[in-house]
């Protein structure tokens, strides 16, 4: 549902089970609450009840493959670890990355002390 941009992504996140979960991206008019098409598709498949993946591929309506933005390479990287990333163009040319490919440095729960929170800076 790219009605202002007209960049459209879809996505199917592929659970350990074999279950593919589907995600497009959704604008809206202020675009900085635009939501990604990975990161609907994996709060979908948490939502759901999933918490282990494999894969996810993510389609672009582009003539280059395109990669997770940040924001969405850490929802990724904090619900799936290091799974495997499936770019394709509409022309069919694909490329496949591991996630710590494109997050090499991720910040997650093993930056935080044992309370939960984050330490005094």
């Amino acid at each position: 549902m790219a009605t202002i941009s007209g960049f459209q992504v879809g996505t199917a996140l592929e659970t350990a089970d074999g279950t593919i979960v589907t995600g497009c991206n959704l604008e809206n008019a202020t675009l900085g609450l635009t939501m990604c098409a990975e990161r609907v598709a994996m709060f979908k498949a948490m939502s759901e009840g999933y918490r282990a993946f494999t894969r996810i591929a993510i389609v672009a309506d582009t003539e280059n493959v395109t990669p997770p933005c940040g924001a969405c390479r850490q929802v990724l990287w904090e619900f799936a670890g290091n799974l495997e990333i499936v770019m394709v163009t509409r022309s069919g040319e694909t490329r496949v990355h591991r996630l710590e490919e494109l997050l090499p440095l991720p910040f997650d729960g093993r930056l935080l002390n044992r309370q939960g929170q984050a330490p005094n800076r």
